[in-house]
């Protein structure tokens, strides 16, 4: 991933907002984050950080949204994104165009 960004003039970086709570836990696995607190029992409906197989989950996730920019014009790492370019104007259109995805997908960033 280093070896893709450096060799770039312009870079964006971008960074997600509670990127897990973003992915919808399918109904049947929610009994699996059942947790009991003084204020009664509770199941997650969105992914909570703490999962063991969260990170993997929530990055083919992004995979899956972005899987035609990744290595080309963009990068994710866990929640965080790097779009770059080697001109102003590509790192510009790379960025309008990955948060058109974004918007698209409903994902939001800080």
């Amino acid at each position: 991933m280093l070896e893709r960004l450096a060799g770039n003039e312009y870079y964006c970086f971008l960074d997600g907002f509670s990127g897990y709570f973003q992915i919808l836990v399918d109904p049947k696995d929610q009994e699996k984050t059942t947790f009991t607190c003084h204020y009664g029992t509770f199941a997650y409906k969105r992914m909570p950080f703490g999962l063991c197989n969260a990170p993997g989950t929530f990055q083919r996730c992004m995979m899956a949204i972005f899987h035609d920019m990744i290595e080309r014009t963009m990068e994710v790492f866990m929640n965080d994104f790097s779009v770059f370019g080697n001109s102003f104007l590509t790192c510009l259109t790379n960025v309008e165009n990955m948060l058109k995805r974004c918007e698209d997908t409903k994902l939001a960033l800080n």
